[in-house]
């Protein structure tokens, strides 16, 4: 099983990732911009500006997730923002034809928030910034893809702790705003 974190840069994906994985039995942490790190040593590769926009990306995060499970077993915490819906289809296409179910939620919380988290986080707050409409132009089909969790007041230990409810992990101390 995957539990995929997606949301926009700042709504507490990372953070909410490291408090999930203790609450849920088997679950490992796999950070699939990892695999955009690795693509981004090999030489000549196009300049499309995100890794995202890579062909092999996505095909690599399924095919990790595939094998890290096969290997490994359990469940697999995956924190990404994955904005381009067609991007999100093809990979949870991919991890649907191996076999995996995935528990999508979009972590959101409101503008001025995200904000403050982002330009508390640099060096590259700007880029994230830049991102916010994008987030906004995608939030549509998000929380239709996905279980959409309100992190605005909420500490990531509580927000883990309820999509550990969902998921079969521990249950929540309190209600935390999954919607």
């Amino acid at each position: 099983m995957i539990i995929w974190l997606n949301g926009t840069f700042g709504a507490g994906k990372t953070s909410t990732a490291k408090e999930l994985v203790p609450l849920v039995p088997d679950a490992r942490h796999f950070d699939p911009e990892k695999v955009g790190e690795m693509l981004t040593t090999v030489s000549d590769m196009p300049r499309l500006g995100d890794f995202q926009h890579w062909p092999p990306w996505r095909r690599l995060v399924v095919e990790a997730a595939a094998q890290l499970l096969d290997y490994v077993g359990g469940v697999l915490v995956m924190p990404q923002t994955v904005l381009i819906e067609d991007y999100w289809k093809e990979i949870r296409g991919g991890l649907r034809d191996a076999g995996i179910p995935v528990h999508h939620f979009v972590l959101h919380t409101d503008h001025d928030t995200l904000a403050r988290r982002i330009m508390g986080d640099p060096p590259i707050s700007q880029w994230r910034m830049d991102h916010l409409p994008v987030y906004r132009e995608a939030f549509s089909w998000l929380s239709r893809e996905g279980k959409v969790v309100d992190t605005t007041h909420i500490p990531p230990v509580e927000v883990a702790r309820s999509i550990a409810a969902v998921v079969g992990g521990m249950p929540p101390r309190s209600s935390t705003g999954c919607a």
